[in-house]
């Protein structure tokens, strides 16, 4: 009952999404952290149902209170952060009211993913994206460049040949580098490795390796233009670029867990 009720509440807001933000390239990646939320939800389920019941009714309720409000400041007001947020409080304290706080403990990661899902405030990733497009478009030419290209850059724009790149929000901007980093952190969730060190080193930088992979997205894009023409490089290619990328990020986190792996068992 509970399940259809909240199914009830946010189908209009994912109606919304569906069919408005997260159709776009900014915010693609929506979908997917939805998909995958839900999958560690059900996942944990069994061990949710298992556990003894110890409702904790003051604090579910304080916080059913207080989801219920963001849910609704946020649908009248169109304010993305506050409605999409507040699935995340509302399923937090019907997890409390229901079964207790050590339930709730069985979910604190599922529902630190959905964060990932949340939109973004414009003005946050407008001031974020165009210094990470510039140090992106940096590194793409000092690369390239080393390695005999006719490349150069005019801020985010580079000039390989007689071809002319915009290195747009897409290709590295901060719900990019927002999306890479909720890879990283399922990544860790599912190998679940018993260092703890390991596991801390791996979490901080999974963010420098996010950005690693936009580099290496926009210097393929920019050498498939540069070899096959500018057709290749706005057309399918540029949408493979987008796998590129994500197979590009989860080969550094592997690589370098590997290598976290080899030092500390050498420490130890």
């Amino acid at each position: 009952v509970t399940l259809i009720g909240l199914v009830g509440m946010y189908f209009p807001t994912f109606r919304d999404l569906f069919n408005g933000l997260w159709a776009g390239d900014q915010q693609g990646h929506g979908p997917i952290v939805l998909a995958v939320s839900i999958w560690l939800l059900g996942k944990k389920a069994p061990q949710v149902i298992e556990t003894p019941l110890r409702p904790a009714f003051v604090i579910g309720w304080s916080l059913l209170i207080f989801g219920s409000l963001l849910y609704i400041i946020g649908r009248s007001q169109n304010i993305l952060i506050f409605e999409v947020g507040s699935l995340i409080v509302m399923t937090a304290s019907i997890t409390l009211i229901l079964r207790g706080m050590e339930a709730l403990k069985h979910l604190w990661f599922p529902l630190v993913f959905m964060v990932f899902m949340i939109p973004l405030p414009g003005v946050f990733v407008d001031a974020m994206t165009q210094p990470m497009k510039t140090a992106v478009s940096y590194a793409v030419e000092s690369a390239l460049y080393a390695v005999g290209y006719p490349i150069s850059r005019s801020g985010v724009i580079l000039q390989i040949g007689q071809y002319q790149l915009l290195v747009a929000d897409a290709c590295a901007g901060l719900n990019t580098l927002f999306t890479l980093a909720a890879l990283g952190l399922l990544y860790l969730n599912l190998v679940k490795h018993e260092s703890v060190a390991r596991n801390i080193i791996l979490a901080i930088c999974i963010v420098p390796i996010s950005f690693a992979a936009n580099i290496i997205r926009v210097i393929a894009l920019t050498l498939i233009t540069y070899h096959l023409g500018d057709e290749a490089g706005q057309g399918f290619l540029h949408g493979f670029a987008g796998m590129v990328l994500f197979m590009a990020a989860l080969l550094l986190i592997i690589l370098f867990d590997g290598f976290l792996r080899i030092i500390l068992a050498r420490k130890s």
